[in-house]
């Protein structure tokens, strides 16, 4: 297997951090520089026709490119710790979570950087302010329900750490570049913030 990766963006570090919460340090990764264009070169576009990363190659050669497909892959190939559900009740209990986190959290925030911020022009090429600031918004709001939620269990999908609080964290990892952090109105985000910080996932740089 091969893993190609780009610092800093947040679907490849939503896989770096579920690798680091298995313990996994052995798959090769290639790390890619997005704003030279390196995931639009036709080499990569053969692997990945979209030009997305992170992209895992299996040893066959084919490849897979949505990072929550590679975490699935992953957990059948390192089963512990369990990050999706031991059984049918809970992998749906738990993905239920990680679609919520991911479309109406991590997708909006990575959303607003990605047409807010002036650094990622290069790759986001039709930025807009006006996009930028809807979806700002909707994350923000999002931030606040959240909150109400942890105020009641430590984990976003209750009382165990899974795949939907690294989802979460990479999106807010990422808006880290609007210089956003929870706020005095969301201390309960704030403070399961700081839980992850201390496990392995929390602690993937950049």
């Amino acid at each position: 297997m091969k893993l190609y990766m780009a610092p800093y963006a947040p679907n490849p570090r939503r896989v770096a951090m579920f690798l680091a919460e298995k313990g996994v340090s052995d798959i090769p990764i290639e790390v890619l520089d997005l704003p030279a264009g390196a995931h639009r070169t036709a080499e990569f576009r053969a692997k990945s026709p979209l030009s997305q990363v992170p992209t895992l190659e299996l040893d066959n050669g084919t490849c897979l490119t949505e990072s929550r497909a590679i975490c699935t892959y992953l957990e059948g190939l390192y089963p512990e710790p369990n990050l999706m559900g031991r059984d049918a009740t809970e992998r749906a209990f738990l993905e239920m979570w990680d679609r919520r986190v991911e479309l109406a959290f991590a997708m909006p925030l990575m959303m607003w950087v990605r047409h807010g911020h002036p650094g990622l022009a290069a790759i986001e090429t039709r930025q807009s302010a006006d996009v930028a600031s809807f979806y700002e918004g909707g994350a923000k709001r999002m931030a606040v329900w959240l909150d109400q939620q942890l105020a009641g269990q430590p984990w976003i999908a209750g009382e165990r750490f899974s795949i939907a609080d690294i989802t979460a964290a990479a999106g807010m990892d990422f808006a880290k570049m609007m210089k956003w952090r929870p706020e005095e109105n969301t201390p309960h985000l704030k403070a399961w913030r700081e839980r992850l910080a201390a496990r392995p996932a929390g602690q993937v740089g950049p």
